[in-house]
């Protein structure tokens, strides 16, 4: 098929994620101030979306602390440069099974909760995006699942929808977005959707170009879609998006590194990310514009 690049490219910040980076780079926050500055100093580069995991302040460590997630949605949102804030959903529905001679029960690093208590911050909070991971997968560790059953996306995705909160469905598959159609389809999210495509975990979507031009053949043509690559192919990735057709996501979540041997702070991927799509002959919009593409509503602080 004939590519058609996209023009007004928006750029989401990935800040801090809920991987174990924490001690493989300083520069990726862990309290809420480190997370809410490093988000706003992405959004001055040129990110009109930040999106946030919460970390315990302490180890580093991933966290569902409600407490951590208000402090963190009112520091961006009392900060005086505008950004859309995109909060995690995704965390509560890892399996980490035993041997494979006995699986059962699960060991530790399982954290599995309800559909009301995974939406909870969601439900206080009030970002104007949040993610719904589209799909179950066996997710890089040996013996970890990322459980997201139908069920739990129709539960998840109802109190999105009632709430009025954008869902940004995570796809590490096609299989992901064709359940997300059905979604759609059955009236438990609102079309047209917002996607983000998730390339190259383990051991999800490889992060080669056919796979990846059938991911973006996957999606509708009237939903909006963003991209990122693991790594060193993060920046590919962002030419690769916008040439797709698409907005493009960068940060500390999915890659530490700006260049060999030099790591990288959230706002100097956001501004590397903006050099190449201006020097693509794109613009970079903010988050007004984006927030007027995808239907969104600014909150305001408490």
């Amino acid at each position: 098929m004939p590519l058609t690049m996209n023009k007004d490219v928006f750029i989401t910040c990935a800040v801090t994620g809920s991987g174990g980076s924490q001690d493989r780079s300083p520069h990726v926050p862990r309290s809420p101030a480190q997370i809410a500055d490093s988000a706003i100093a992405a959004a001055k580069a040129g990110a009109a979306v930040v999106h946030c995991h919460v970390r315990d302040p302490e180890t580093g460590a991933p966290s569902r602390r409600l407490d951590l997630y208000r402090e963190v949605t009112q520091r961006i949102r009392e900060a005086e440069v505008d950004v859309i804030l995109n909060l995690t959903a995704g965390m509560g529905g890892d399996i980490v099974f035993g041997s494979t001679e006995q699986p059962l029960p699960p060991v530790a690093g399982t954290d599995m909760i309800g559909a009301a208590e995974r939406v909870q911050h969601i439900k206080e909070c009030l970002p104007e995006i949040c993610t719904l991971d589209c799909g179950t997968m066996n997710f890089a560790e040996a013996d970890y699942v990322m459980t997201n059953t139908p069920g739990m996306l129709t539960a998840m995705g109802r109190m999105m929808t009632e709430l009025g909160v954008k869902p940004e469905i995570e796809a590490f598959d096609t299989g992901h977005l064709w359940y997300a159609k059905q979604l759609v389809k059955d009236g438990v999210l609102d079309g047209p959707a917002l996607v983000q495509l998730c390339m190259g975990v383990p051991w999800g979507a490889p992060d080669d170009l056919n796979t990846f031009m059938a991911m973006v053949n996957n999606v509708p043509d009237d939903w909006t879609f963003s991209a990122f690559g693991l790594g060193r192919h993060q920046m590919a990735y962002v030419a690769a998006s916008v040439l797709a057709g698409g907005n493009v996501r960068v940060g500390l979540e999915d890659n530490l590194w700006l260049d060999k041997g030099v790591l990288a702070e959230n706002w100097q991927l956001v501004e590397r990310a903006g050099t190449i799509i201006e020097n693509m002959g794109a613009r970079v919009i903010g988050p007004a514009q984006v927030r007027e593409q995808l239907g969104l509503t600014k909150r305001a602080a408490a």
